[in-house]
């Protein structure tokens, strides 16, 4: 009997076209992961280097109290929701927390098996729920990138350890409203699923919501820095929500040594806590997005998702051309690397996703090459 074989990383399949990008003068301009490439604020690397000193032992697997309180104050600023710093706990950063979750639910509520995920998303919530065990679900999603409650079948909503919803959505770009998260937290309860909210691209948003305005019972909220602050490096982040289900991860994922780095906590504890160096990233963002979406649109790709800065979800104009083959042009031409939109899911084969990753200098390049390409 042949046990669990992973399968190869989804950004690897980009190798190919990596090196077709970088063969141009000036080399690739790397979208394909939105790693980001802008400073590290200095309120963070100022509180890391002073943490330093106390990293001689073990920092504490749940946060510190300085970050859990960090936490909590700014979703009580972010999203004028009242939170108190117990009931929330760190992670080594979101994606060690999406992979894990479903393990350890289905070590609380056996009987249930099925993890519920949007269809076009992260590969991660699907590949945590085949390293739990789980069956993995995916939730067809509305003509605006949301989950269509509607075509959840009963017999997976039965089964369902967890409904994961990421607004704003990852490759979509899309943001959902207020409504919209009290209606799945209502559909939730009604079965007894437990909702992750994968929240961590909301500083990116027109307009901020979370899970957590519908209340915390049966519900998660998870958050990161690496974006809003540029620490993806750091590998920090957190979830807070429900209190017996914050206790119930940090008692268990003690166990499992999952603690962040003090200087690290230290660091994301500082981030939270200053909105300034956030206002500048989210003005970068825009600026880049603006700059992208109007030339490529001249080339006859539109970007038909959401309004979040960080991502273009972009087909072609003509829908002759599949993500792939979008992903190959823009690499011939301008060096550009994107990920075709069939790593999110087959929903999403027609599109290509972009993250606003790269200085504007350099997407000018890469936009200035496509251009006198095909001029």
């Amino acid at each position: 009997m042949t046990g669990f074989v992973p399968p190869p990383y989804p950004y690897e399949r980009l190798d190919a076209l990596a090196r077709l990008a970088d063969s141009l003068p000036g080399g690739i301009v790397d979208c394909s992961i939105g790693t980001p490439c802008d400073p590290v604020p200095d309120v963070a690397r100022i509180a890391a280097s002073g943490a330093l000193t106390a990293a001689n032992g073990y920092p504490p697997s749940a946060g510190s109290p300085a970050l859990r309180d960090a936490a909590a104050a700014w979703i009580r600023r972010r999203f004028n929701v009242s939170l108190d710093g117990a009931h929330v706990g760190a992670c080594v950063g979101t994606k060690e927390f999406v992979a894990s979750l479903p393990h350890l639910l289905r070590l609380r509520t056996p009987a249930r098996d099925t993890v519920l995920y949007p269809a076009v998303a992260y590969p991660t919530y699907e590949m945590g729920a085949t390293l739990a065990g789980c069956r993995a679900a995916a939730v067809p999603l509305d003509a605006e990138w949301h989950l269509d409650l509607d075509a959840i079948d009963e017999a997976d909503a039965e089964r369902a350890l967890v409904l994961w919803v990421n607004e704003p959505g990852n490759p979509t770009s899309s943001v959902a409203d207020r409504d919209f998260f009290a209606r799945v937290a209502a559909w939730a309860r009604r079965r007894g699923i437990v909702v992750a909210s994968d929240e961590c691209y909301v500083e990116f948003a027109p307009a901020a919501h979370t899970i957590l305005t519908a209340g915390t019972a049966g519900v998660l909220a998870v958050h990161s820095v690496s974006k809003r602050s540029n620490l993806a490096g750091m590998r920090v982040g957190f979830y807070a929500g429900d209190p017996d289900l914050v206790s119930y991860l940090v008692e268990t994922r003690k166990h499992a040594g999952l603690m962040a780095p003090t200087p690290v906590q230290a660091a994301a504890a500082a981030a939270l806590g200053d909105d300034a160096h956030v206002d500048e990233q989210r003005a970068r963002y825009a600026e880049r997005r603006a700059l992208v979406r109007a030339a490529l649109s001249e080339h006859l790709l539109v970007h038909d998702g959401g309004e979040a800065s960080f991502y273009l979800w972009l087909r072609a104009t003509d829908g002759a051309d599949d993500g792939w083959e979008i992903a190959a042009r823009l690499a011939q031409h301008a060096g550009l690397l994107v990920a075709p939109g069939d790593l999110y899911g087959a929903a999403g084969a027609d599109h290509v996703r972009l993250a606003l990753v790269q200085p504007r200098d350099r997407l000018e390049l890469a936009l200035d090459r496509m251009a006198r390409s095909l001029a």
